[in-house]
C-alpha cells in the first residue's frame, strides 16, 4: 500500500472513530454503518483523483459532488432526476428534513429515536462534511495536524449533548484516531526520505546498542500523551454545582441519602410539542378515578423566578419513601380526599428525568435509580435514569377543597410567604398594577386568586395562541399583558408573577393536562397535552391548582362563581384547542367510501382549504437558472479537457487553418506533438532542437517504428519551417501527429491515459499565459503611470 494510500485509510478511520463518540446521542446506533460505508465510498473517489492525478481543487470538487449524490440517493431519491442528480425538489426535501431534525433534537431527549429521517440527515450528512474536510487536509494538501480542528468540532457536538458516564471512552476513540492519522502521515513523510533504519542492533543481552526507530518513538509519543490526557483530569479539582455538572453528572450523589437536584429549565420544548403535526401519545394512563377532567400528571414545579423565567430551585433529595409519603406541606385534617391509583406507561422514546404523577402522590412503586425531592413531592431519575419505556404505578390524594374552606383559609407561614412571594426588582410595575386593579374590591387572597384565573381565562380578552414566541426578559409578562395572546406558558407564569405580587404564595407547575379517554378505559396523554398550570398555596388546604388558560385544562370546581352566564370552561369537559375543534364539514373518511380509498380517488382536503396556486410549476427563469448551474456543475471538472480538445482541434487544422499556411501550420503542429507527449508524461525541453527532441519523445515513449517515423517527419517539416529560405509544404503532418498519440496512448498504464484524457498535464499553459498578461499589464500600467504624474510643462 502506497503511503499515500495509507493516509487515505487513517483519515477516513479518524473520522469514523471521532464520529464514536455521536453513538449514545440516537437509538438504535445503526446510522453509524450507513456513515461508514458513504463515507467509504467518499474517500474511495479522492484516493482515485489523485491517482489520476486531478489537481487537488478539481479532487476536493469531485468528492463533494459524489457525496451531495449519494446524500440525494439515500435521502431525496424520489425527488431527485433519474433518484440521483438533485433539482429544486430535491434541495427542498433536505431543507425539510433538516428542519424536522432541528424540531425532533428540541422535542426528544438524548437518546433520540433514529426513526426521524431528519435526524438521521443530520447525522450522516454531518460526518461526511467533516469526513471531506479531513480527507482535504490530511490527504490531499497532506497537512494531517489542521485536520484534527474539524474532528474537534465533530467530537465537542457529541461531547456537549452526551449525558452518560462513558466520555472517557469516545475520547479515547477519538483520540486514538487522531494520533493514528498524525502518525500515519509522518510516517509518509519520513519515506519521501528513503528507507527508515530501526536503529542500532540489539546487545548480546538484548538491549538496543542505539536509538529506536522514529516511527516507534512516534508511537511511544503518542501513547504517552494519550495516557497523560486521561489521568490528569481525574487528579484536578472538580467544578460542581454547574451548568456541566448538572448536565453531565446524574443528580444526587448516588448513595441514596442525600444529594441535591439543580435547577434545570424543562420548558424549553414544551412549546414544541404543543405545535406538532402528529399528536403522539406519550403516556397511557389506567386509573381507578372517575374524576377523569382533572387528572393532571405534575412533572415538577417552578418556584424560583429570577425575572426572566421561572425554574425550579436548587433542591435538597433523599431516597423514595418505601411506604407512604409524607403528608402534603399544609393539608389539615377537616379538607375532604380520596386517595386514587394510576398504573401509567411511558412510550419507548419519550425520556423525562422527572418521573409524571399526580399531585399530591402519597406512594410510589417504580424500577429503577431515582429520587425524592420532598418540598415539591417530585421524583427524579439519578445517574441518567429516565422514563423511557417505563412502568410505575402512583397513589395520590384527590384534594376537594371547597370556596368556604379556601375563603377561611389563615394567613401562612412567614418563611413560606416570604420565599414564595420573592419577585425581582426588574419585574415591570405594570404588572402589579394589573394584578390590583382586577383583583380590587376582593375581601381574601381567594377571591383575589379566583379574580385572576376569569380575568385571563373569560373577561380579560385574552387569546390561545401557540405560535407566541415564550420570551425571555424582565419585559416578556409585561408584554404578554399587552398584546393579550399567548399559551400556557404565558399565562402560568403572568398569573403566579401577578400573585405573588399581591402577596399570595404561587408557583408554576409543569407536566400534561388531562388526556383523551380510551375504548378500554385508559386515557392516552399525548404531545399536545404538554401544560404549565399556577398553584397558589393556601393554609389548611395546600398547594392548590388554578387553570388560568382559556380552552385548555379544566377548571377546577372550587373556583366556579354561580354566575349565571358565566363562560369558564366545563371542568367535565377534557383538554380542547384550535386543533380539535369539531369541523362543520365532512371528514375525509366520512366522505370517502373504501372503495374509493382504495382506489386512491379521496381528496386530501376541502375544495375550500385547497390553496389556490398561480401556476403549474417553476418559473421559467427559475428552471433556466438550475439548468445553468447543473451544467456548471458538470463542466468545472471537465474543463481541462475540453480546452485540450478545442485546442488540439485548432492546431491540426480542424478549425480554419488548413495546410495551405505551411509555416504557422506546422509550428502548431509541433507544438501540438509535443503537449500530446506532456500530457503522457515527457516533459518538453524548450532548449533542444527539433531533431532531439523527436528523439527524446520516442526514446522515452517507447514508440513502434511507425509512429518513431511519424514523429521524425513532424521535427523534419519543423525544420524547415524554421530554417529554409523557402519552406515546402509538408502534407499529412495531421495523420502523423494522430500516429504518435497513438503510439504513446499505447506504452502507457490505464492511470496515466485517464490522466491524459481529463487532466492533461498541458492545460498548465493556461495559467502561464494569464500570468504573462498579468506581468504585461502591470508593466504598461506602470510605463504609463510616471507619464500620467507630470506637471504640465515639466520635461520629462
Amino acid at each position: 500500500m502506497s503511503g499515500r494510500a495509507r493516509l487515505a485509510l487513517c483519515a477516513w478511520a479518524a473520522t469514523l472513530m471521532t464520529a464514536c463518540a455521536m453513538l449514545p446521542l440516537v437509538d438504535p446506533a445503526t446510522w453509524i454503518l450507513q456513515a461508514a460505508f458513504l463515507l467509504a465510498v467518499q474517500s474511495g473517489v479522492g484516493a482515485v483523483a489523485r491517482r489520476v492525478p486531478l489537481a487537488r481543487p478539481l479532487t476536493v470538487a469531485a468528492q463533494a459532488v459524489v457525496t451531495l449524490l449519494l446524500l440525494t440517493l439515500v435521502f431525496a431519491r424520489q425527488q431527485a432526476l433519474a433518484g440521483l442528480v438533485p433539482g429544486p425538489q430535491a434541495f427542498q426535501r433536505f431543507a425539510d428534513l433538516l428542519q424536522q431534525g432541528g424540531d425532533d433534537i428540541a422535542r426528544y431527549a438524548i437518546p433520540a429515536p433514529l426513526g426521524s429521517d431528519g435526524i438521521r440527515l443530520m447525522l450522516v450528512g454531518g460526518v461526511l462534511v467533516i469526513g471531506l474536510l479531513v480527507d482535504t487536509l490530511a490527504v490531499t494538501f497532506r497537512s494531517a495536524a489542521p485536520a484534527g480542528l474539524p474532528l474537534l468540532a465533530l467530537y465537542s457536538v457529541a461531547a456537549g449533548l452526551s449525558e452518560g458516564g462513558t466520555d472517557w471512552l469516545w475520547f479515547l476513540v477519538a483520540a486514538a484516531g487522531y494520533l493514528m492519522l498524525l502518525l500515519a502521515e509522518g510516517r509518509d513523510r519520513l519515506a519521501q526520505w528513503g528507507r527508515v533504519f530501526g536503529g542500532a542492533p540489539r546487545t548480546p543481552g538484548g538491549e538496543p546498542s542505539g536509538a529506536v526507530a522514529p516511527v516507534r518513538t512516534g508511537r511511544r509519543i503518542g501513547a504517552f500523551a494519550l495516557g497523560i490526557a486521561l489521568v490528569v483530569p481525574l487528579a484536578l479539582p472538580a467544578m460542581d454545582g454547574g451548568l456541566l455538572d448538572s448536565a453531565r453528572s446524574g443528580v444526587g450523589d448516588g448513595t441514596g441519602g442525600g444529594g441535591t437536584i439543580s435547577a434545570v429549565n424543562p420548558l424549553v420544548s414544551l412549546r414544541d410539542s404543543l405545535n406538532v403535526d402528529e399528536n403522539r401519545q406519550v403516556l397511557s394512563v389506567d386509573t381507578d378515578s372517575n374524576d377523569i377532567a382533572n387528572l393532571y400528571l405534575r412533572i415538577v414545579s417552578l418556584d424560583d423566578f429570577d425575572g426572566t423565567t421561572w425554574k425550579p430551585s436548587k433542591r435538597h433529595i433523599t431516597a423514595v419513601p418505601n411506604g407512604a409519603f409524607p403528608t402534603p406541606v399544609g393539608l389539615g385534617p377537616d379538607i375532604e380526599r380520596a386517595e386514587t391509583r394510576a398504573t401509567i406507561s411511558a412510550a419507548d422514546w419519550y425520556a423525562q428525568d422527572w418521573l409524571p404523577m399526580p399531585y399530591p402522590p402519597s406512594g410510589v412503586r417504580v424500577a429503577g435509580n431515582w429520587r425524592y425531592e420532598p418540598v415539591g413531592m417530585t421524583l427524579v431519575g439519578d445517574h441518567g435514569q429516565n422514563t423511557r419505556g417505563l412502568t410505575y404505578e402512583v397513589r395520590s390524594l384527590s384534594v376537594r377543597p371547597t370556596a368556604d374552606q379556601l375563603a377561611a383559609a389563615p394567613q401562612p407561614p412567614g418563611a413560606l410567604k416570604r420565599e414564595y412571594t420573592e419577585l425581582p426588582d426588574s419585574l415591570p410595575e405594570v404588572v402589579s398594577q394589573t394584578a390590583r386593579q382586577v383583583t380590587a374590591g376582593a375581601a381574601n387572597p381567594y377571591e383575589q386568586a379566583v379574580r385572576l384565573q376569569e380575568y385571563f381565562a373569560v373577561n380579560g380578552g385574552f387569546e390561545y395562541d401557540t405560535q407566541v414566541k415564550v420570551g425571555s426578559g424582565s419585559e416578556a409578562i409585561a408584554r404578554f399583558l399587552k398584546d393579550k395572546q399567548g399559551f400556557c406558558v404565558h399565562f402560568s407564569f403572568a398569573m403566579a408573577a401577578m400573585a405573588r405580587s399581591l402577596g399570595i404564595p404561587a408557583r408554576v407547575a409543569v407536566g400534561f393536562a388531562p388526556g383523551s379517554p380510551q375504548a378500554d378505559g385508559s386515557v392516552s396523554v399525548g404531545l399536545r397535552d404538554a401544560h404549565a398550570w399556577p398553584e397558589v398555596y393556601f393554609e389548611g388546604v395546600g398547594w392548590t391548582r388554578f387553570e388560568p388558560t382559556p380552552t385548555r385544562g379544566s377548571t377546577p370546581s372550587y373556583t366556579l362563581t354561580d354566575t349565571p352566564d358565566s363562560s369558564v370552561p366545563d371542568p367535565a369537559l377534557p383538554s380542547r384547542d384550535a386543533r380539535t375543534e369539531p369541523s362543520a364539514a365532512p371528514s375525509v373518511s366520512e366522505s370517502c367510501s373504501a372503495q374509493d380509498k382504495k382506489l386512491e380517488a379521496c381528496a386530501s382536503e376541502s375544495a375550500a382549504a385547497a390553496p389556490v396556486t398561480g401556476g403549474s410549476g417553476p418559473k421559467w427563469y427559475a428552471v433556466l437558472a438550475w439548468v445553468l448551474g447543473g451544467l456548471a456543475v458538470l463542466l468545472v471538472p471537465l474543463a481541462p479537457m475540453l480546452w485540450r480538445m478545442r485546442t488540439r482541434a485548432v492546431r491540426l487544422g480542424a478549425h480554419g487553418r488548413g495546410e495551405a499556411d505551411a509555416g504557422p501550420h506546422t509550428l502548431a503542429v509541433w507544438q501540438e506533438l509535443t503537449d500530446t507527449a506532456w500530457d503522457f508524461g515527457i516533459l518538453p525541453e524548450e532548449s533542444q532542437t527539433p531533431r532531439r527532441a523527436a528523439a527524446r519523445i520516442v526514446r522515452l515513449g517507447q514508440l513502434d517504428p511507425a509512429a518513431a517515423a511519424s514523429v521524425h517527419r513532424v521535427a523534419d517539416a519543423v525544420e524547415q519551417a524554421l530554417y529554409a529560405p523557402r519552406p515546402r509544404l509538408t502534407s499529412g503532418l495531421t495523420e502523423d501527429v494522430r500516429r504518435a498519440e497513438a503510439g504513446l496512448r499505447a506504452g502507457v498504464g490505464r492511470a496515466t491515459r485517464l490522466r491524459a484524457r481529463f487532466a492533461p498535464r498541458s492545460t498548465v499553459r493556461v495559467v502561464w499565459a494569464a500570468s504573462a498578461w498579468w506581468t504585461a499589464s502591470k508593466r504598461r500600467v506602470a510605463a504609463v503611470r510616471p507619464t500620467l504624474r507630470k506637471a504640465p510643462g515639466q520635461q520629462g
